[in-house]
C-alpha cells in the first residue's frame, strides 16, 4: 500500500513528478535506434573533433541522459563544447542547441577566431640555472629547441607535448630528477592570444656509482661488469645506461635486461645503477637445412653454451653438410673485457669439392675482435694445414701460420635490408717461411658496397672488389689465402669459384682478383621486387692475366624475415649460358 503520513506524502508526489517528467520526456524524444538523435552544424575545422567527443551526438549514451531538464541538457552540452573547442584554442566560440517540438536536436557550433602564441617564457631553477660551465649554452640550446614559438595556433596537445619534450631533454643528461615546476597558459580571450610560461627544476647533477647487479643465479658475479663502459664518477646520461642496456640484451647469456637509477635528489652523487637480469637458457641445440646455387643442398646440426664451465664462456659449434663442401667447427669465446674487445679460439675440419679441386684442411685459431662506434676490427693468428687434389694435377700439402687483421665498417639503415649507405671492408694478412709457412706471402683485400635509394624505395646498388697476394708464387699458399670468383653474389652467369686459374682440370685460387657489380632493385610492392644487373670480374696468377667475364641479367626478390631472398637468372657472356642463382641479399 501507498504510505499515508504526513511526511510520506510530499516525498511520494516528487517522486511521481519525476516519473512522469522523465516518461514524458521519453515519449516525446524517444526514436527507433536507427533514428538520428542530434545532429551538428560546425565548420569542417572542428566538426571531427565534436563529432568525436561530443556526448549529445553519441546515439548509445544520450538515451538515458533525455531524462535531464531541456536546460540543463544544453548547459551540458554548450560546457563540453566549449572544453573541447578549447584544446584547439577556440576560446570564444558561440554554441547554440535548438531543437522543434519533435525531430533531433541540432547543436551550432561557431568557434570564433582560433588563438595564437603571444608569447613565451621559458625559466630554469635548480643546478642548471647557473652560470658554471656548460650551463648557460644549454639553456639557450633547450630555448631554442622549443617547438611552440610566438604565431602559431595554440593546441592544447602541442602545449602537453611540447611541455614534456623540454622536460625529456633536460632529464636525459646529468639532471635526472628534473621536473616541471610550473606551467601556465593565460589566455585573452577578446584578442585570442595566449601567453605561454613555464618553469623546470633541473634538481642537482647525477653522477654515477657501482653497479648493483641483481638476478644472476648461475652466471659469474664479473659478467656484468665486463660488458659496462660506465665508470664510477662519469656524469648521468640516460643513452649511455640505454646503450648499455642494449649490450646485455644482446648477450646470449641473458633473457631480459634493465638499467636504471634511482631519481632521488638527495642521492645523487655517486647514485648506484641498477641492472636487473634474468638468466636465458645456458643450452641449445638446432637443426637446419637449406639449399644455395653455390654448393647445393644443405644440412645442419648445432649445439651452443652460453655459460661453459660456469665462466660466461660462449661454445658454438656444429657440423654442416653441403653437397660441395663439408665443414665442423668448434668456437669458444670469452667475455669482453671492459667492453673494449673480446677475445676467442676455434678449431675447424673443412672438406670441399668445388671445380675440380678437392681441398681438405683443418684449422686452429686465436682471435681478437673489438667494435666500437660502427667498426668491427679483429686480429687472428693461425695454424692451418691444408691438402690439395685437384683434378689431372699433382695433390700437394701445406702448413702455415698466418697473422691476419680484418676491418669492416657498415653504415647502412638496415643490415637485413639495406636501403642507403655503405659497407667498407679491408683485409691483410700473411705468413712467413721463418714462421713454419712454405713460403712468404702478403694478402690484401679491398670490398666496398654502396647502397644508393632512387625514387622511392628503388635501390641502385654498385659494389667493388680488388684482392692482391704478393708472393713469388702461388705454390704453398693456402687456397684461403689466393682468390676465385663467381657465383650468386660475385659474378653471376658463373659456377661458383669457377674464374681462376686452371691447374690440371681443376680451377684454382689465383694471387690477383677484381670484381665489380651494378645492380638496380625495384620494389613494385612492399614485399616484392624485381632487379637488373651488369657484373664483372676474374681471378688470375698476374694482373696481366686478368680477363674481365661479364654477366648481365634479372631477377625477383622478397623481402623474407630473415632478409630479401635473390633468384637471379644471369647470362655468362664468356661461356654463352644461362645460370640461375639463388642468394640473401644482405648487407654481408
Amino acid at each position: 500500500m501507498w504510505p499515508t503520513t504526513a511526511k510520506a506524502k510530499p516525498r511520494l508526489w516528487r517522486t511521481v513528478a519525476r516519473a512522469v517528467v522523465a516518461v514524458g520526456l521519453l515519449g516525446a524524444v524517444a526514436t527507433p535506434a536507427s533514428a538520428q538523435v542530434a545532429r551538428l552544424e560546425a565548420p569542417e575545422t572542428v566538426r571531427a573533433l565534436l563529432a568525436r567527443h561530443l556526448r549529445i551526438l553519441q546515439a548509445d549514451a544520450v538515451l538515458p541522459e533525455l531524462t535531464m531538464d531541456r536546460h540543463a541538457l544544453a548547459r551540458r552540452t554548450r560546457r563540453e563544447a566549449a572544453d573541447l573547442l578549447a584544446t584547439e584554442g577556440y576560446f570564444a566560440p558561440r554554441i547554440r542547441l535548438e531543437r522543434a517540438d519533435t525531430g533531433p536536436w541540432t547543436v551550432i557550433v561557431e568557434p570564433g577566431e582560433r588563438a595564437h602564441i603571444a608569447s613565451v617564457d621559458i625559466r630554469f631553477v635548480g643546478d642548471l640555472a647557473g652560470d658554471e660551465g656548460d650551463r648557460p649554452a644549454r639553456r639557450q640550446a633547450l630555448r631554442a629547441a622549443w617547438s611552440l614559438q610566438p604565431g602559431q595556433p595554440f593546441r592544447q596537445a602541442d602545449w602537453d607535448a611540447a611541455k614534456a619534450r623540454l622536460l625529456d631533454a633536460v632529464s636525459a643528461r646529468d639532471y635526472a630528477a628534473a621536473r616541471l615546476s610550473a606551467s601556465k597558459a593565460e589566455v585573452d580571450a577578446d584578442a585570442a592570444r595566449v601567453a605561454l610560461s613555464l618553469t623546470i627544476d633541473s634538481g642537482p647533477p647525477f653522477t654515477l656509482g657501482p653497479l648493483k647487479v641483481s638476478g644472476l643465479r648461475e652466471l659469474p658475479a664479473d659478467l656484468v661488469a665486463r660488458y659496462s663502459v660506465l665508470l664510477p664518477g662519469e656524469r648521468y646520461d640516460r643513452d649511455r645506461l640505454l646503450s648499455f642496456q642494449s649490450t646485455l640484451q644482446n648477450a646470449p647469456q641473458f633473457a631480459s635486461v634493465v638499467v636504471d637509477i634511482d631519481r632521488d635528489p638527495t642521492q645523487a652523487e655517486g647514485v648506484p645503477v641498477r641492472v636487473e637480469v634474468s638468466e636465458a637458457q645456458p643450452r641449445r641445440v638446432g637443426l637446419g637445412a637449406g639449399y644455395s646455387t653455390n654448393t647445393g643442398y644443405r644440412g645442419e646440426l648445432s649445439y651452443a653454451e652460453v655459460n661453459l664451465a660456469g665462466r660466461g664462456w660462449e661454445l658454438y659449434s656444429g657440423l654442416r653438410l653441403e653437397q660441395r663442401r663439408q665443414t665442423l667447427f668448434a668456437d669458444v669465446f670469452l667475455p669482453p673485457a671492459q667492453a673494449r674487445h673480446r677475445d676467442s679460439l676455434g678449431a675447424a675440419i673443412e672438406r670441399s669439392d668445388l671445380q675440380g679441386l678437392r681441398l681438405t684442411s683443418q684449422a686452429l685459431g686465436v682471435a681478437r675482435a673489438t667494435s666500437r662506434d660502427g667498426i668491427d676490427s679483429q686480429w687472428t693468428v693461425r695454424y692451418q694445414h691444408e691438402r690439395r687434389q685437384p683434378d689431372g694435377a699433382p695433390s700437394s700439402r701445406s702448413d702455415t701460420l698466418s697473422v691476419n687483421w680484418t676491418w669492416l665498417q657498415r653504415q647502412v639503415d638496415d643490415l637485413l635490408d639495406p636501403r642507403t649507405g655503405y659497407v667498407l671492408e679491408v683485409q691483410a694478412g700473411g705468413g712467413a717461411r721463418a714462421l713454419l709457412s712454405e713460403q712468404n706471402f702478403l694478402r690484401l683485400y679491398g670490398r666496398m658496397v654502396r647502397y644508393q635509394p632512387v625514387r622511392g624505395r628503388d635501390v641502385l646498388i654498385a659494389r667493388a672488389e680488388l684482392g692482391a697476394t704478393l708472393a713469388p708464387s702461388r705454390d704453398g699458399i693456402p687456397q684461403d689465402f689466393l682468390f676465385r670468383t663467381g657465383g650468386a653474389q660475385t659474378v653471376r652467369g658463373y659456377a661458383y669459384q669457377s674464374l681462376g686459374v686452371r691447374e690440371g682440370e681443376a680451377t684454382v685460387g689465383g694471387r690477383y682478383m677484381a670484381a665489380a657489380s651494378l645492380e638496380y632493385v625495384h620494389w613494385f610492392r612492399s614485399d616484392w621486387a624485381v632487379a637488373a644487373f651488369v657484373d664483372g670480374g676474374d681471378a688470375a696468377d698476374s694482373r696481366q692475366a686478368l680477363d674481365v667475364k661479364l654477366g648481365y641479367g634479372a631477377g625477383l626478390r622478397w623481402a623474407s624475415p630473415a632478409g630479401p631472398l635473390a633468384l637471379d637468372v644471369a647470362w655468362g657472356r664468356a661461356t654463352g649460358s644461362m645460370r640461375l642463382h639463388l642468394g640473401i641479399a644482405v648487407a654481408f
